[in-house]
């Protein structure tokens, strides 16, 4: 679970919400490179986010996969996981790298991005190894209603396994409650259902 702020509560909570559904859940601090900071400012998020470097980022996102595969016989809290059987879920920013993730790692099993900024060009998702599912807001200022309606078609036409949800009355950053003027409950718990049985589906735990 990736998120633009770093491992704040908000995060936290909804990586316990998704082990309530049955997963085990690693939240890796994007910023873990640069003292493991966690803000609620957004001047300060975007100033990590300048000096973030995305390769390493994800190769560190890349390591928790491999943290799960070697530590699954030594962790009781591991015992009900399979090697490569990972999915990888992000918001906003950790939604764009959830989608350039799922480029890089060929056993991952799935990905979902909540209103992620889409590649361009969309050519680079012809390097996909997984399902994707995509959150998108109606109203969303850092991400064109076209991109997502070219990473529609792009599924179409590449026969990619990519799912675009839209929702209604939405803004970026619709699923985090803890920014009263964009949150939508509504369009939340609907996204939230959807993207339980996505990875149920593709994890092969329903």
């Amino acid at each position: 679970v990736l998120f633009r702020s770093g491992l704040t509560s908000q995060i936290q909570d909804m990586a316990k919400r998704l082990a309530c559904e049955g997963f085990v859940v690693l939240t890796p601090n994007l910023y873990g490179r640069q003292g493991g900071m966690i803000t609620a400012n957004a001047e300060v998020a975007t100033a990590l986010v300048e000096r973030m470097d995305e390769k390493t980022v994800l190769q560190d996102i890349n390591a928790t996969c491999e943290f799960l595969n070697t530590n699954i016989s030594e962790d009781a809290n591991l015992e009900h996981t399979q090697r490569n059987l990972h999915a990888i879920v992000g918001f906003g920013l950790g939604g764009t790298l959830a989608l350039r993730f799922a480029c890089q790692r060929k056993r991952l099993r799935a990905a979902v991005s909540f209103y992620g900024t889409i590649p361009s060009p969309i050519e680079e998702l012809a390097h996909t190894y997984c399902p994707i599912q995509y959150h998108a807001a109606e109203h969303d200022d850092y991400v064109s209603a076209e991109s997502v309606t070219q990473l529609e078609d792009f599924g179409k036409t590449s026969e990619k396994p990519i799912s675009v949800y839209r929702y209604d009355n939405t803004q970026h950053g619709f699923s985090n409650d803890t920014f009263a003027e964009v949150y939508n409950k509504q369009a939340h718990d609907q996204a939230w259902e959807t993207m339980v049985d996505f990875l149920k589906t593709s994890l092969g735990t329903q």
